[in-house]
């Protein structure tokens, strides 16, 4: 039972804070890390690896001190977002080379391309590869000497939907089996499908953990933000501001819209078009003004 705990850890980079008083615990089974570009979750990722030192507060895997720690990296398998790579070498004078520096040999380094379904390509110059094959590649490096965490930093980008049914099946297998799976993304959807425990990260801070119910919850529970063209906007308004699904309605007679901000979402998308039917109203467009998943973060962050 591997477990990373992250106490208090903070990184900054002179006057940037990257990470900021985040404390959490990485468990068995697979775990999403989820927050938009540039929120903190390479950073994080890297401090548990072992190549950036904490500013402030510690990072452990089962007690141990993480950095400068090299007995770490018999048990935790990385796999970076950045694709600096040997790419003179084959794919499997890549996987050889990491599988030697465990102390193991080429049967452990075909066992792991085979994991990753690349043998069919492993006599390829890495220069040829495309952005999934690198992905895969780099996993299956990671996978050599079987290690009981594995790390992955937005480990689907580039990839096709083939590749990534089988990624995401191949992740869920070691979850299963009870090893430590971290996995960074940007994308709901990707963590939905996979992860059995989320934590959030937005702008460095620790924003919301638990499984994606609960996640899922906060995210629709929160304020939402309409822009609704209709055929009588003044009476659309009159007829809404007094439900209190609503808590705050502007018409903007300059753009020919209203605004709407709703604090029960579930009751406010029923009530709209039941109240426009009633009215004799047209909605001619309804489109949410903040969906974007910075605004969302961002209000998990101050929730």
């Amino acid at each position: 039972m591997t477990t990373i705990e992250i106490d208090h850890a903070s990184r900054w980079f002179g006057n940037v804070v990257a990470v900021n008083d985040i404390t959490m615990t990485i468990g068995p089974g697979v775990t999403g890390l989820l927050g938009p570009n540039g929120a903190g979750k390479s950073t994080l990722i890297n401090m548990m690896g072992g190549f950036l030192a904490p500013s402030n507060g510690t990072v452990t895997l089962d007690g141990t001190t993480i950095w400068r720690n090299e007995k770490i990296y018999e048990h935790i398998g990385i796999v970076p977002e950045r694709e600096a790579m040997y790419d003179f070498l084959t794919g499997r004078e890549f996987v050889v080379a990491n599988a030697e520096l465990h102390g193991l040999g080429d049967q452990e380094a075909q066992e792991a391309l085979a994991t990753v379904a690349m043998e069919y390509a492993q006599d390829r110059k890495i220069s040829t590869y495309s952005k999934g094959m690198r992905q895969r590649v780099k996993m299956a490096s990671a996978l050599v000497h079987q290690p009981t965490v594995l790390l992955l930093d937005e480990p689907f980008n580039g990839m096709d939907p083939r590749q990534r049914m089988h990624l995401m099946e191949l992740l869920r297998r070691m979850g299963d089996e009870g090893r430590t799976v971290l996995f960074s993304s940007h994308i709901l959807e990707e963590v939905e499908q996979l992860a059995s425990h989320i934590e959030v990260i937005v702008a460095g801070r620790h924003a919301a953990s638990g499984d994606f119910r609960r996640i899922r919850r906060l995210m629709t529970d929160r304020p939402h933000l309409y822009t609704i063209r209709s055929s009588d906007d003044r009476a659309l308004a009159a007829a809404l501001i007094a439900d209190p699904s609503t808590a705050g309605i502007e018409v903007d007679i300059s753009e020919g819209v209203l605004r709407i901000q709703a604090i029960d979402f579930g009751r406010f998308t029923a009530l709209l078009p039941r109240v426009a039917r009633a009215q004799g109203i047209r909605l001619l467009s309804v489109s949410p003004s903040d969906e974007s998943l910075e605004s969302v973060f961002s209000y998990l962050v101050a929730a």
